[in-house]
């Protein structure tokens, strides 16, 4: 097999502690992280030729593959927001396929919540400045103020109800509820959301994902390294990749996100339909990102968002699970969550999810599964399908 050809499948993953973690730094999550998934992947460290992180430190990856004590030949710290690990999974694929590296460690951690409770950080999103975002800025646009026009454009064009979007978090605490891992497992209601603290109209509190901290790591080996590893791969099928806009301004329109082309390119490279997807793990700072998300991706007609998450659809034992750890707005959200929405895809298709292991309708495991991450305030998007065959 040439190496222009390789396959290439998830060896190993994991999560570092995760939640409300006071003591280590950043670097500590990272290594908690990266040992866990090499140890889950049965191999050694030498294996490991091609590094992706972002986010941390000045020199992004370069800090953290020196505190890991790694020296890779191949390196990315793609850096778009939400969506950058499945931005960043696909440019590792596409390396370890053309042959330019053979094990690649995606690796993530923060600790944006202890951050701010010690005065090492502020809690909000400093936008503008320079450049385009800086006639936007002296209005009040901080991020969830752009979603929440999105929502409400939404809202006004297709009907949307309030009651739907919060029909998203009820069924993400329904999700986290059998996860030991979630930071908020407690069941909530529809009235709970609508009656919340509002926050930005139309959200309230438990329409927008909480504050943890935590990290994650995913091993991205060539096919060659597959009869080595100690866990059932999980392969790569097809990603895509998309950018949309910086300023409100520059978006054409507010009810599409760039998951319709970034999808769209993603199952058209994998050969498959959304139709099939046993699972999808969504990024989800806010309700109607899950929304609209999942009509982008094409489960359901542009529109048609607010009638898909009724009555239990995506939530456990529904026709398509949807973030089945309970995902940012329940299970943890400490910044660029995108690379836990790969740990889950592949933890779901393993079938090692124990108390939120999802099936498919026959009783079997998944099968299928789309991780989709978001970036900005719908400025990016990256999707990965991946499979059990």
């Amino acid at each position: 097999m040439s190496a222009t050809s390789r396959k290439v499948a998830v060896a190993g993953i994991a999560l570092s502690d995760c939640g409300r973690v006071d003591g280590p730094t950043p670097y500590t999550l990272h290594a908690q992280a990266a040992r866990r998934a090499l140890a889950d992947s049965g191999l050694e460290r030498s294996v490991v030729d091609g590094f992706g992180s972002a986010g941390l430190g000045t020199l992004a990856p370069i800090e953290a593959a020196e505190y890991l004590g790694l020296r890779p030949r191949w390196v990315d710290s793609t850096a778009v927001g939400g969506a950058t690990w499945e931005v960043m999974a696909a440019h590792a694929a596409d390396a370890i396929a053309a042959g330019h590296a053979n094990a690649v460690l995606l690796v993530y951690g923060s600790t944006a919540r202890a951050d701010i409770r010690a005065g090492r950080r502020t809690a909000g999103l400093a936008l503008g400045g320079r450049g385009p975002l800086q006639f936007e800025a002296p209005y009040g646009h901080t991020l969830i103020a752009k979603y929440a026009m999105a929502a409400r454009r939404h809202m006004h064009e297709y009907g949307t109800t309030l009651e739907q979007l919060a029909a998203v978090a009820v069924q993400a605490r329904a999700h986290a509820a059998g996860n030991p891992d979630a930071m908020f497992r407690s069941p909530v209601t529809v009235d709970d959301v609508l009656g919340g603290p509002m926050i930005a109209d139309p959200f309230t509190r438990l329409h927008c994902c909480i504050r943890s901290d935590g990290g994650c790591a995913v091993l991205l080996v060539a096919e060659d390294y597959v009869p080595d590893i100690a866990t059932a791969p999980v392969w790569i099928l097809g990603t895509g990749e998309y950018v949309s806009h910086a300023a409100m301004s520059e978006w054409e329109d507010f009810t599409v996100s760039p998951a319709a082309v970034s999808g769209r390119l993603a199952f058209g490279r994998a050969g498959v339909r959304p139709a099939e997807m046993d699972i999808a793990e969504i990024y989800d700072a806010f309700t109607y990102m899950t929304l609209v998300t999942l009509e982008d991706l094409g489960f359901c007609a542009k529109g048609e968002g607010g009638a898909f998450v009724e009555n239990g659809r995506i939530g456990p034992g529904g026709a398509l699970p949807v973030n089945t750890d309970g995902g940012g707005l329940a299970a943890c959200h400490p910044g660029m969550r995108g690379l836990f929405l790969l740990v889950e895809a592949v933890r779901q298709l393993r079938g090692e999810a124990g108390g939120h292991q999802a099936h498919r309708p026959d009783g079997t495991l998944p099968r299928l599964a789309v991780a989709s991450g978001t970036g900005g305030w719908f400025c990016s998007s990256g999707t990965v399908v991946l499979g059990r065959e």
